[in-house]
């Protein structure tokens, strides 16, 4: 989808946004008053990681309407369920079907890069590459972009394999947009929301497009050095306190509609 003129101007002079995402949706009077820091959301079409159901369901249109750009998102299955099924593969091709349903049903358009959340790191075993490119081979027969959540930073174990290059560097001639996790400091800048926020590039990742650098709970493990979280490991953001219990991933975009998910043929403004 094309960016409007004025976002192009931006994303030409380097312009990064801020956006947020959460498995629990924030509520519409929250989201209306959060717009002030974040240019963009992320968007489940699923149920996220743990949860038995999917609130953000049905607010493509008021999202939009506030002047939000998207992030979508689908959550991928795990090592242990893919090794089970017997059928790595045949279990992706079923997913992007389920991708392209749910995106299509909330009413995002053709070409809207879909993100396939990917939580496990370290090197991806090879019921996991069947799974991912299944995936991703699925969604763009189907006439969207296929985009990767998963770990932009060295894995602990003895391998120190980096996730988001190992799928990359398997993913042969496939077009796969990366949003990359790396929420430990540096390079992470912490829970913080600049007016100048950094590159996704400077994540570690320098073709990363989009980049996590700050989760709740913080990672005690991986971002204990990082300044701005809430004593309880929350990141709030401002105007918020943490009994209200907001808190948020934050991630950096090059465009304020990193899914390229509007249906206004334009992106947000912020």
């Amino acid at each position: 989808m094309a960016l409007s003129c004025f976002a192009a101007a931006q994303n030409a002079a380097g312009q990064a946004y801020l956006g947020l995402d959460r498995n629990e949706y924030p509520g519409d009077a929250n989201m209306q008053a959060l717009r002030k820091t974040f240019a963009f959301t992320g968007y489940w079409l699923n149920n996220p990681p743990g949860a038995d159901r999917n609130s953000w369901k049905g607010k493509r249109a008021s999202l939009q309407g506030i002047g939000y750009g998207f992030l979508i998102l689908f959550n991928g299955r795990v090592y242990m369920d893919l090794k089970a099924s017997g059928d790595a593969a045949g279990v992706g091709a079923g997913d992007a079907v389920a991708a392209v349903q749910a995106a299509s049903a909330e009413g995002f358009p053709k070409k809207t890069i879909i993100f396939l959340d990917q939580e496990q790191g370290g090197r991806m075993l090879p019921e996991q590459k069947a799974y991912i490119y299944a995936w991703v081979d699925g969604v763009v027969a189907a006439g969207f972009r296929a985009g990767i959540y998963c770990s932009g930073q060295v894995s602990p174990d003895e391998q120190h394999v980096v996730t988001m290059l190992d799928i990359r560097q398997s993913a042969g001639t496939r077009e796969i947009t990366y949003w990359a996790i790396n929420d430990a400091c540096p390079p992470a800048p912490g829970c913080t929301f600049p007016a100048h926020p950094p590159s996704p590039t400077q994540s570690g990742i320098d073709f990363a497009e989009v980049w996590q650098f700050a989760q709740s709970p913080q990672r005690k493990d991986v971002a204990a050095h990082c300044n701005g979280y809430n004593h309880d490991g929350g990141c709030y953001p401002p105007g918020t306190t943490a009994a209200q219990g907001l808190h948020v991933d934050v991630s950096v975009a090059t465009s304020n509609d990193p899914s390229h998910a509007r249906t206004d043929q334009e992106s947000a403004s912020h």
